[in-house]
């Protein structure tokens, strides 16, 4: 990926961040968006100090000017956009009876309604520079169907699934190709603050559920990165469209 100017949405810590310091090690320049200021220039700082070419953009992607504003940002840096990760997302709880408007509404806005404004911003650029570029929306294993605890999430993340192969459908001539990744239950610091919050886990959590996995631990957030780079680059060929599975448990079937 040497020189590819590629912006991650979410990117200032867990899986967005994870995606940022991989694609600077292989070679990008790396522009990321967040709500946090203070966790946005620490990672800014670190890429920068590792010799990296790299951009905070503070960001709230729930707005959808703000989101768009991400992108146009990078263009007016860097003169283009070719990759784009969308990995911000919201996994507060809520059930189907127990869902209030506005906590629905704020998993659409963050989980499908982000994604969708960046991901037109950045085909805009791509299209009128007459240039390839690749998207990668971070989506769920959820999408299938997820917990009952996760209604508006799963709501959410599934629409994703049908905008990512819309998108990536009506683009495929354009050379942008547009792929999803359905990743399983992952290790990272939003993921403890939730098991926390809402499930008062105890501080090993983690190796806890992870004794119960094939792996015998959760997926890391570099695990996850190193497939989105792996989907952004050239690497990945041609392939378009595709909503990847990417978790140890295999959905629909059983023991």
């Amino acid at each position: 990926m040497a020189d590819a100017v590629v912006l991650v949405s979410g990117g200032t810590r867990g899986v967005g961040a994870a995606v940022a310091r991989e694609a600077v090690a292989c070679g990008a320049i790396v522009a990321f968006t967040g709500r946090d200021a203070a966790a946005g220039g620490a990672l800014l700082d670190e890429l920068v100090g590792a010799g990296a070419e790299a951009l905070f953009i503070p960001t709230d992607v729930a707005d959808p000017a703000q989101a768009t504003a991400s992108v146009e940002k990078v263009v007016a840096t860097y003169g283009r956009i070719d990759c784009l990760c969308n990995a911000a997302g919201l996994t507060s709880r809520g059930t189907l009876i127990g869902t209030t408007p506005e906590l629905f509404d704020e998993h659409i806005a963050i989980n499908l309604r982000a994604p969708f404004f960046t991901m037109a911003a950045a085909v805009r650029d791509m299209r009128a520079r007459n240039a390839p570029g690749t998207v990668v929306n971070i989506i769920s294993m959820s999408a299938h169907g997820g917990q009952p605890y996760l209604a508006p999430y799963v709501a959410a993340k599934a629409g994703l699934v049908g905008l990512t192969k819309n998108a990536a459908h009506a683009h495929r001539f354009d050379r942008i190709r547009i792929n999803g990744l359905n990743i399983g239950w992952t290790d990272t610091e939003g993921e403890a603050l939730v098991q926390k919050r809402f499930h008062d886990a105890p501080d090993d959590w983690a190796e806890r559920a992870g004794r119960e996995l094939p792996a015998g631990r959760l997926a890391s957030a570099q695990d996850a990165a190193r497939a989105v780079v792996f989907l952004l680059s050239d690497r990945s060929g041609v392939v378009t469209g595709s909503i990847i599975d990417w978790d140890q448990q295999v959905s629909g079937a059983y023991d």
